[in-house]
Parts: structure tokens; C-alpha cells; sequence
């Protein structure tokens, strides 16, 4: 598989599939290669003419007035890379480095920065021949775009980095060398094109929308699946309701519920129960809560979309009018702003989640099935620790949800005097992703076991399907074991991302 890059039509989907498919390439398209070549001719026009233009012909931020010699304008660029690779902390993991060297590539390829196409290919090669330069997770506040992170990215690409390769590390000269690529000698605008961007942002948010919206699709599954195991009405999931209100996210949960969980032979047992008039806020307002959680993902997923085939360098190149702009394209808010939104999102798929399973291992609350859903309950805890462990990681979700994006400390002399902490902001909210589908993990757990205590009435013929594949990996459990590898073992079956297809649901990525 090869996909074609040319700025404008990158999508989530071909995101998800160069992650999945180590073997994929890209390349970049000829529409790409003629624009890039036209704002390139520009800025060799500009240089020649002596003609003052930020980060051309002068120095950077605070030194935007200092006008730079023709003699020292490599210098410029390179010093540039080497002074702005100034991360500190871990290294980001391959997959999430990968995509943001796949994103810059694909705004380069717009052709309003000014680089060579030359520069561009050696990118390509890079990312086609799996070098992965070892990139810090800190450093950007999310303005000027991820420069620190950026710059670690082009470091290597001059030959002045370091290559990460199964936990091991190399010189990128030495890597480049073995791959017949030759270090890249960086002219006028390139260092400057190589590093403002919000790439880091759009990497880490568009792998983490991906991963939300396969979760928000597991979140109704084991809703569906708590909801038949807690012997709950299906009434308030009838579209008469929701259609009154209107939401999309809500009809769509709505929907899946209703087609979840038709022909269970556990509902149709109660159906005439007076008693089981109204279910607790965790069953009865899934559609409500999963649905918004779902329009908010929809919404992220829109705003990186369009940030995925964004121009963010500055300033930017408009060939056609001979023109070029200083503006701010980089500054990393509408990220910053959206993954905040989207953890509070996630966490309360989470939180939700975590009450259902607080009723099923209740056995105040639980209509029936063993407390902790145990077998022999007092010498055996069933899953009472199970539920702790849920308590626990949603709570530790209700720190990470703090918003980044309220905070900003100037930086450059107070040039930079605001700015969007958007990397913050998207490395938290991977770990609140992250933490979501271990709660969803437990709460399948859970269920399977729930689902066994009412044999032999069956689920819906849908349910019963998630019941036998999670029953593959996970037996009953007849007695105490070890839950840390139960738990394990689902939360390894959610990132196949398998599940939906199995239920009957259908994961869009687009809003």
C-alpha cells in the first residue's frame, strides 16, 4: 500500500492504516512536487534580491531584526536545528514519531514553505525506510508549533541526531549512510520550514481521536452487555425518546443499544416485571452520556482533519501573488482546546463505566446476580478488586483532565506571549484514552461473568458473540484467580479493534 501525499486530502483512515501496516509507503504526489518547486523558486528570488523576509534573511524570533549575511544564512538554518533541539524527557514511542514525520511531510507538500523538494524526499526515505529519529516527549508549549520535538526530527535528517532501531540507538549520519541517503545541507527557509508546525499535536491527536472512536463503539457494547446482566429495561433506549432531543451521538448509542441487545432471552425473562420500572442514570442514560461523549469525539475528529492538511509554517509563501506572510498558523490552540475537550470526553466513557460495574459486583444493587460475582462468595472476592482497580484509574482521569490549554507562560523575550501547552494537553489525553479502555476491559470482565450467572438464558445473539470471544482468552471464573491477567488479556482484544465488527457496529473514521 502507497499513499499519495499532497496537503490537502490526508485522512484519519490512511492514518490508521500506515500505523497498522508497518509495510506501507507514501510518496508525494506530482500536484505536490510542482507547488513546493514554485515557492522554492520564490525563495531563491528573495535571497538573491537581499530582500528582508523573517526567517530568510534574518535571525528568529527575538532576533527577527537582525538581517543575516548571505555568507551565514546555512549557518542560520543549521544553528537553528542544533540550538532548538533542546528536549528533555523520554522518547516518544516509533509509531507516534513516525506520524508526526508522515504529518510534516504532508504540509510541507502544500507548498507555501519554501523548501526544496529535495529536502522533502529525504523525509520520505526516512519514513519509508523505517529511520526513526529519537525524539524527547518534552519541550513544547504548543506555539511556534512543536519546535523542540520538530527540531529533534530534522537533527537527524542533517546527519546530527540520533536513530532509534529495537531499543538500541545510532548516529543518523551512520543510519542515512547505510540507506544510500545523504545528510541534508539545509539553505534558506529550510530549518525554519523543518520545525514550525503542530505536528506533535496533530500526531498524538489523531491517533488518540482513532482509538476514542473505536472505544466509544466498546463502550456501548459493554454498556449493552451490563445493562442484559443487570436485568435492565430496554425501554429508555426506544428512538421515540432521543429522536425528541436530537443529538446525534445520542441516537447513534440509542440505536446500537436497541440493536445490541434485541432477541435477549434475559430481557424478554423480565419484561413483564413491574418492578423494573426505571434503571440507574449508568444504564438508563448511556444514550445521553455516551452519545455526548460521542458528538464531542466527532467534533475532534473534525478539527484534526483539517489540522492534518493545514498549512503551519511561518511565514507562509504565495507564489502566485509573489507574496509571503507572517502570520501564526502555528500556534497550536484549536489542538490544544480540542484535546482537552476530548480526555473530559473519554473520561466520562470511563466514569460511566465504572458505576456499571459498581452494580454489578454490588450485591445491593446488582437485581440478583452474586455479590462480587463470585461463586462462592466469603471464600472467594469474585471481582471485588476488580471494581477497585476501575475506581482507581477513573480517578486518576479526573487529575489528567485539568485543562493544559488554560495555562500559558511567554517565552522568546515575551514575544511568544501566549501560547497553547497543546502538547500537554495531547500527551494527557493519550494516557486518559489509555486508561479508558483498561475500565472498558474491566467492565467486559465483569459482564462475561454477570452474563454466565443467568444460564441458561441466552443474551441477544450479538452479545452472546462478544460473550464466546471473550470467553477465547478468558474462562469463567470458577474460583479466584490472578484478575491482572484477565484484564490484560481483554484490554490486548480491544486494541485489535475486532470487537465492533463482531457486534454488529460500525466505527466512521470521520465526524
Amino acid at each position: 500500500m502507497n499513499i499519495l501525499l499532497n496537503g490537502s486530502d490526508l485522512t484519519l483512515d490512511q492514518i490508521h492504516q500506515l500505523i497498522s501496516h508497518p509495510t506501507a509507503t507514501i510518496s508525494l504526489c506530482k500536484e505536490a512536487i510542482v507547488s513546493m518547486n514554485k515557492s522554492r523558486a520564490l525563495v531563491d528570488q528573495w535571497v538573491a534580491e537581499n530582500k528582508v523576509v523573517y526567517g530568510v534573511t534574518t535571525g528568529f524570533g527575538e532576533f527577527a531584526n537582525v538581517f543575516i549575511s548571505e555568507d551565514q544564512r546555512e549557518e542560520l538554518q543549521e544553528n537553528l536545528i542544533l540550538s532548538h533541539s533542546a528536549g528533555t524527557g523520554e522518547f516518544l514511542p516509533e509509531y507516534i514519531v513516525r506520524t508526526i514525520i508522515l504529518l510534516r511531510i504532508n504540509a510541507l507538500a502544500k507548498g507555501h514553505s519554501g523548501i526544496r523538494v529535495s529536502t522533502v524526499e529525504t523525509l520520505v526515505a526516512m519514513y519509508n525506510n523505517h529511520i526513526t529519529p529519537a525524539v524527547p516527549e518534552q519541550g513544547s508549549v504548543g506555539s511556534s508549533g512543536d519546535l523542540v520535538q520538530l527540531s529533534h526530527i530534522a537533527l537527524a535528517l542533517i546527519g546530527k541526531g540520533t536513530i532509534v532501531k529495537n531499543g538500541q540507538y545510532f548516529s543518523s549520519k551512520e543510519v542515512l549512510h547505510n540507506h544510500q541517503l545523504q545528510p541534508v545541507r539545509l539553505t534558506s527557509k529550510e530549518g525554519l520550514a523543518l520545525i514550525n508546525g503542530t505536528q506533535m499535536m496533530g500526531a498524538f491527536g489523531a491517533i488518540t481521536v482513532i482509538e476514542a472512536q473505536h472505544l466509544a463503539a466498546i463502550a456501548d457494547i459493554a454498556g449493552a452487555m451490563s445493562a442484559d446482566a443487570l436485568r435492565s429495561t430496554d425501554r429508555a433506549f426506544d428512538e421515540r425518546i432521543h429522536n425528541l432531543r436530537g443529538f446525534v451521538g445520542q441516537k447513534t448509542t440509542a440505536k446500537n443499544l436497541r440493536t445490541l441487545l434485541k432477541g435477549s432471552q434475559i430481557r424478554e425473562s423480565h419484561r413483564d416485571d413491574d418492578n423494573r420500572v426505571q434503571d440507574a442514570y449508568s444504564i438508563r442514560c448511556m444514550p445521553q452520556v455516551h452519545g455526548a461523549s460521542r458528538d464531542a469525539i466527532n467534533y475532534v475528529m473534525d478539527v484534526l482533519s483539517r489540522e492534518i492538511n493545514a498549512a503551519n509554517d511561518n511565514p507562509l509563501i504565495f507564489p502566485d501573488s509573489n507574496e509571503y506572510l507572517e502570520g501564526g498558523n502555528f500556534h497550536g490552540q484549536p489542538l490544544a482546546l480540542a484535546l482537552d475537550f476530548l480526555a473530559i470526553a473519554c473520561a466520562e466513557l470511563a466514569n460511566i463505566s465504572e458505576r456499571r460495574i459498581e452494580r454489578m459486583v454490588n450485591g445491593a444493587l446488582s437485581n440478583g446476580l452474586p455479590r462480587f460475582l463470585a461463586k462462592s462468595g466469603g471464600v472467594q472476592s469474585g471481582m471485588m478488586i476488580a471494581q477497585y482497580s476501575a475506581a482507581s484509574i477513573v480517578s486518576e482521569n479526573k487529575v489528567l483532565c485539568h485543562p493544559a490549554s488554560i495555562d500559558s507562560i511567554p517565552t522568546s523575550a515575551n514575544q511568544e506571549d501566549h501560547n497553547s501547552m497543546g502538547s500537554i494537553s495531547a500527551q494527557k489525553c493519550l494516557k486518559v484514552v489509555d486508561n479508558l479502555r483498561k475500565v472498558l476491559a474491566i467492565e467486559l470482565l465483569c459482564a462475561a461473568q454477570a452474563l454466565d450467572f443467568h444460564r441458561p438464558l441466552q443474551s441477544s445473539s450479538l452479545l452472546e458473540n462478544v460473550h464466546s470471544e471473550i470467553r477465547k482468552i478468558v474462562p469463567f471464573a470458577e474460583t479466584d484467580r490472578v484478575l491482572y491477567t484477565d484484564i490484560k488479556a481483554i484490554e490486548d482484544l480491544l486494541k485489535t479493534k475486532s470487537l465492533p465488527s463482531i457486534a454488529g457496529i460500525t466505527v466512521e473514521l470521520h465526524s
